[in-house]
């Protein structure tokens, strides 16, 4: 298995953008986060986070397509490409999230940003943030207007869990790594 090191090298060869790191850094804290929870393997499930947009920032219109090239580079595995890919399920992969790691980072790619930008309007940030601070956003259409909140609550239904809940963890994950993801 390659080392977080690897992982980051890669990603930061295909994804010049600073905001698009910062994502994977929200994504892979949010599922080392429900990996713990799960009992399940921190480093694994982080990494998958972490690598889930390595095609994005190069080739935005081969999003999923153009990742298991790219991840070969490292020698992840077809179970690991599996995983990231699996993440564009509907939009821009016809690869269905199977697993429950596959369906948690269905979930949670777009209520992380939905998350940061909740925290980009608050002076403390992350700090003290609440699951209501970002219901109240969600229920704001034009707020983070990007984020689509129908795969998040389809993703909710995969994983059984109630919206609530996963908001907490995410919020619970972020605030780990406040100081890494600039909030």
């Amino acid at each position: 298995m390659f080392t977080r090191e690897e992982a980051l090298s890669l990603l930061r060869k295909y994804n010049a953008s600073e905001a698009l790191v910062t994502h994977a850094f929200c994504v892979e804290a949010t599922m080392r986060e429900f990996a713990r929870l799960q009992g399940e393997d921190t480093d694994y499930w982080a990494l998958v986070g972490l690598l889930h947009d390595v095609d994005y920032g190069s080739f935005p219109e081969e999003h999923c397509t153009k990742a298991p090239e790219l991840l070969k580079e490292i020698g992840a595995d077809e179970n690991f490409i599996h995983a990231v890919c699996s993440h564009g399920w509907g939009l821009c992969s016809n690869i269905e999230p199977t697993l429950f790691m596959e369906k948690v980072l269905y979930t949670i790619d777009e209520l992380t940003g939905l998350v940061y930008a909740t925290a980009l309007m608050r002076p403390e940030r992350m700090q003290g943030m609440s699951v209501k601070s970002v219901k109240k956003k969600w229920a704001s259409k034009g707020f983070a207007a990007g984020v689509n909140r129908d795969l998040i609550t389809k993703g909710a239904d995969m994983i059984d869990m109630e919206i609530p809940a996963i908001i907490q963890i995410t919020i619970d994950a972020m605030t780990g790594v406040q100081s890494q993801i600039g909030l």
